[in-house]
């Protein structure tokens, strides 16, 4: 559910009881949430996804040229707050094998953000196809670290599994597998 709703306290849990409860009319395997009102702010969507077996894409770069004032501002400790964001991400998808359920939305069409996309989740790149972008050809943030990072993991401790969410899970790893494998390496 291409939803993009952020909000506090019940509006938030009402909107994650809206589209990631089972039981609900619109419930969906994945909805897309804003953490621009604090990543904490998530949490009654990501707590019910894992409940429920569904996943969260949090907006974190998006391509609309007015995001650029909140999205590449700087937090407090230096940080662009894009890449907060992502780190939340990453610290929420910690341990999940083969990835985590929270995903993140990174506009395809952004040029070098100079941010890691290691969130071990999946990305949404709206923009490859209709806006030149290809998975043959990805813009230049998707080649972003690659030569200077991935020294060999070290086998993970495995978490403890939500509901099977093995076709939205399935569905993610594919399109990371073919991102991954658009991406030149050094």
């Amino acid at each position: 559910m291409d939803a993009k709703r952020g909000d506090i306290g019940s509006t938030m849990a009402a909107y994650a009881a809206t589209y990631l409860d089972p039981a609900s009319p619109l419930f969906s395997d994945a909805v897309t949430v804003s953490p621009y009102l604090g990543f904490g702010s998530l949490r009654p969507a990501l707590d019910l996804a894992a409940k429920s077996g569904s996943g969260v894409f949090v907006l974190a770069l998006t391509s609309n040229p007015e995001g650029a004032e909140v999205q590449r501002s700087t937090a407090a400790d230096g940080r662009p707050l894009a890449q907060l964001m992502l780190d939340h991400m990453k610290a929420e998808n910690a341990g999940a094998e083969p990835m985590g359920s929270v995903g993140a939305v990174v506009g395809a069409t952004l040029g070098d953000a100079g941010v890691d996309l290691d969130i071990n989740g999946p990305l949404l790149a709206p923009g490859i196809g209709a806006r030149a972008a290809t998975p043959g050809r990805p813009p230049r943030r998707f080649r972003l670290r690659r030569a200077q990072r991935r020294p060999e993991r070290q086998p993970r401790r495995p978490a403890p599994r939500p509901p099977d969410v093995s076709a939205l899970r399935e569905a993610a790893a594919r399109y990371a597998d073919e991102v991954r494998a658009a991406i030149p390496q050094a």
